[in-house]
């Protein structure tokens, strides 16, 4: 497979779907074939599960079962679109991957990194080729989140378990320092598209 997985990963409120709407149409312009997907979803089915993962009612959902729908949806979508995006040369930026469950499940549920990754194997053939970790302090992510028309089941979580999940990314940095680059956040959208644009293009080229 010649093309590239390029995921991104960030809190609530980190920013990353904008991020990655206007990289897409930048790496478009600039003659690159490029896909957008995201996680949980990204595929019919992943979609599917993603609504029963995030449904603001499934509040007695137990840690165990957020832990395997996420592994669930991620290698349905990971066969359905994935792979074959890569087989065909795109460039694919992906909206989280197994990195958010290390950090959400893994660390903030307290579940544990190795068993996330247990649980995940099937995913794990198949890493991203760079990450980008939207790097913003919980309280400034939490406050973008007002502008927000929908919530989900993990808005409605306290400020200690998304202070948990920062914590749990920092862990994941420093689990993958290769592959991981962290971009300051807390900065205006202008500058951290400018910063997301430098590290994708040396990447890619």
């Amino acid at each position: 497979m010649s093309g590239k997985f390029i995921t991104f990963e960030g809190g609530e409120g980190s920013g990353k779907t904008s991020i990655i709407q206007v990289l897409s149409e930048y790496l478009q312009a600039n003659g690159y074939d490029v896909i957008t997907s995201r996680e949980p979803g990204g595929s019919k089915i992943a979609e599917q599960i993603r609504e029963v993962i995030l449904n603001v009612d499934n509040i007695a959902m137990t840690e165990e079962t957020e832990t395997l729908l996420y592994a669930a949806s991620r290698i349905q979508h990971l066969k359905e679109k994935v792979l074959p995006a890569l087989e065909a040369n795109k460039v694919i930026l992906c909206d989280r991957y197994v990195d958010s469950s290390l950090a959400y499940q893994g660390y903030a549920r307290n579940i544990g990194m190795e068993e996330v990754l247990n649980a995940n194997a099937f995913a794990l053939k198949y890493m991203p080729d760079l990450t980008i970790f939207i790097d913003v302090k919980p309280e400034i992510a939490m406050a973008r989140l007002n502008n927000r028309e929908k919530i989900d089941r993990l808005d409605l979580e306290s400020m200690d378990f998304h202070n948990r999940v920062y914590e749990g990314y920092m862990k994941v940095c420093e689990m993958y320092p290769n592959r991981v680059v962290k971009i300051n956040g807390n900065q205006g959208l202008d500058k951290v598209m400018m910063d997301v644009h430098d590290v994708v293009l040396k990447f890619l080229e």
